[in-house]
């Protein structure tokens, strides 16, 4: 028993670390859109033909906008054949047809290294996730769900790398940057359920009265801030894309220029206020303190959110709060989730459990 509070202890303690590198991921990558680093490396997995980005022009060939071009349009053509074999043609033809990918890209040594930084920090992530799996294993018999999350997130990394050079090659296409920010909460839902998952007997003396009516409200709240996330990763396309269009300029009318997604987001997030404070009152009367110290920080959290957002809307888009935005975002699903999690686990019938019984 002692073995398998060890396995326990070392487990949540990789999943825990797994976690906060993926927020850090998170953080790098919106700092690299808001610097508008996302092409500082043209290929993938390299940058700029190395595995250690250069640091002036005089390292690169004469002609390397030409070249890296190609590259990338070879690329595409070849995953898009692979998607038209599989029956994702229009996803192909979207992706032949998006005039992205004929776009140069010139060299910025500063964008260049950002963007570096931000695959060092996803590879760091898949040593970790690694990790995490190997660390699984003593679970394989006594609680295969633990295993398989484990495996599945592995998996999920895997696939995040296979996009992020998708939309490296597609010169940030908006579809293909909107599923690599719903995978990233994917990823971070499986984390937080495998890491509650291996100590879930600790929680089963915490019972509160099963209610479907609070999880058809956690899960409606979890949804509709995805949906948001989703939303608001929409709107950042459309602020490059008119950003674009001015050649970074005129910053104080972006707002103004932004599609119905942008009145939909800030819109949305009146409803998403709502939701929170009634889910308050709705955990506040279960009377158990943990769940209510979660919703505490959900609020608080939402709380700087909305800060966040107004200072976006009405002081000319600042860089420095894009990233924090998108990070806060992605901490409340977070927390969401995690409350979620633990209401669920303490609807469970006491029984003895590894953690308790070592």
């Amino acid at each position: 028993m002692r073995d398998k509070s060890f396995s326990s202890k070392r487990f949540r303690s990789i999943g825990v670390l797994t976690i906060a590198s993926v927020y850090i991921l998170i953080l790098v990558g919106g700092i690299v859109r808001s610097t508008g680093s996302g092409m500082g490396c043209p290929d993938w997995p390299k940058c700029f033909g190395s595995w250690v980005p250069p640091t002036s022009l005089e390292e690169l060939p004469i002609n390397y906008l030409e070249v890296y071009k190609e590259k990338r349009i070879q690329k595409n053509e070849r995953v898009g054949k692979v998607l038209q074999s599989i029956g994702f043609t229009k996803v192909a033809q979207e992706i032949f047809a998006h005039p992205s990918q004929y776009i140069e890209t010139e060299f910025n040594v500063t964008k260049t290294w950002i963007e570096y930084v931000n695959r060092l920090v996803g590879v760091v992530i898949g040593f970790l996730i690694f990790l995490t799996v190997i660390y699984s294993f003593p679970f394989f018999k006594s609680d295969p769900k633990v295993f398989w999350g484990a495996v599945a997130s592995f998996i999920v990394v895997a696939f995040q790398g296979w996009l992020g050079s998708l939309v490296v090659s597609t010169n940030l296409l908006p579809e293909m940057v909107t599923l690599h920010m719903a995978l990233a909460l994917v990823l971070l839902a499986l984390l937080i359920y495998i890491v509650v998952r291996v100590q879930r007997g600790l929680f089963y003396q915490d019972q509160s009265q099963p209610s479907a009516k609070v999880k058809v409200l956690l899960v409606t709240v979890l949804v509709f801030t995805f949906v948001q996330v989703i939303l608001g990763t929409q709107v950042r396309e459309q602020v490059d894309l008119v950003a674009s269009s001015l050649n970074n300029t005129g910053r104080e009318t972006w707002i103004e220029q932004l599609g119905s997604s942008f009145l939909v987001h800030r819109s949305f997030s009146i409803l998403l206020v709502l939701l929170h404070i009634g889910l308050y009152f709705v955990i506040r009367r279960l009377g158990n303190s943990y769940l209510i110290k979660v919703v505490v920080a959900i609020l608080l959290v939402m709380f700087a959110e909305i800060v966040l957002g107004m200072i976006l809307a009405y002081f000319a888009l600042p860089a420095f709060a894009q990233p924090l935005h998108l990070l806060l975002g992605t901490l409340m699903f977070g927390l969401q989730f995690l409350l979620l999690i633990r209401y669920i686990y303490t609807q469970k019938p006491t029984y003895p459990s590894p953690e308790l019984v070592a």
